[in-house]
């Protein structure tokens, strides 16, 4: 069966086997970040509204999870900020009455949070993962490139009100890029502030696929292990795509629409969608072909990857 709003599940390298669920069109966010994988906000905006049809994604989600798939979460996610959609709290709460034995995530740039309809539309989620990229002014808008309306303070502010009412898990993810939000200064403010939100996880994170502007570098490994120490004692994690594990027994859509539904999101490597879906190089590499030969797929190469995207 075809998902419109619906896709994998995948095999994320923080949530296990993850069902996603896209809550806006694509590209539609709050910040147009430099290392976004899905690419350039085409829509950037902090309007909250009911970007999608509410009913269409609670009947997908009835369709599919009625079979009772295997799977560790249900994630409010995709390529914008879901909650720029204002019927988040809405399909939360279906989901948590319709089907409670499921968990669910929310993945945020966590920048609506000083919102206080946002923060209690949310509460319900099991595990909520904001981003927080930067402190100062200047490294915020250098990394995020935000909505004119958006200031940094504020959005901490917001994260940090919330961290006081919140039940659930908080993994907050701190995209470092180096020369802009690693330096010193920077860094002791993260620290400051990461322990007024008081997290269960500070996740590291840097680049490890293209961007949305060439410039960028990946932090060395060596550098993530030295910020991790820095922030000690809080519970910090480097986040490795190393740690994906394989899926087996998943009811989802067929192969072709899931590799489809997989790449129009971010663009992805023959060995990354392979480790999402479960199947072999060949077989992968077979639908790409297939994909490509049939106009719906091409590849480009960064450095010594290749990847693979929906035809512009």
């Amino acid at each position: 069966m075809s998902f419109k709003y619906l896709f994998g599940p995948i095999n994320s390298r923080r949530l296990g086997i993850s069902l996603g669920i896209d809550m806006v069109p694509f590209k539609t966010c709050s910040l147009d970040c430099v290392y976004c994988e899905c690419g350039a906000t085409t829509k950037l905006t902090c309007d909250r509204r009911e970007y999608i049809n509410t009913s269409e994604v609670k009947q997908e989600l009835s369709d599919f999870l009625s079979k009772n798939p295997k799977i560790d979460y249900v994630t409010f996610g995709g390529s914008g900020e879901p909650t720029l959609n204002s019927s988040i709290g809405e399909i939360l709460q279906f989901i948590k009455s319709s089907f409670p034995q499921y968990k669910t995530a929310l993945l945020t740039n966590g920048t609506l949070f000083y919102m206080p309809g946002v923060r209690t539309e949310v509460l319900d989620f099991d595990l909520i993962c904001p981003s927080l990229d930067a402190i100062t002014d200047s490294a915020f808008k250098k990394v995020n490139r935000p909505s004119d309306t958006l200031q940094n303070q504020m959005i901490i502010d917001g994260l940090i009100e919330f961290s006081k009412v919140y039940k659930g898990l908080l993994w907050v993810e701190v995209f470092i890029v180096p020369g802009v939000n690693d330096s010193e200064e920077e860094l002791k403010l993260f620290k400051e502030t990461l322990q007024k939100i008081d997290p269960d996880r500070v996740q590291l994170n840097s680049l490890d696929r293209p961007g949305t502007c060439d410039w960028i570098q990946p932090a060395p490994s060596q550098q993530l292990e030295k910020i991790a120490a820095f922030l000690s004692p809080l519970p910090v994690e480097i986040i490795s795509r190393s740690s994906s594990r394989p899926i087996s027994d998943i009811v989802g859509m067929d192969i072709e629409e899931s590799i489809l539904s997989l790449i129009r999101r971010r663009p992805s490597t023959i060995e990354e969608l392979a480790v999402i879906s479960g199947k072999t190089i060949n077989e992968i590499k077979s639908i790409l072909e297939h994909l490509i030969c049939n106009k719906k797929a091409e590849n480009y190469k960064i450095g010594e990857k290749l990847f693979y995207r929906i035809c512009s």
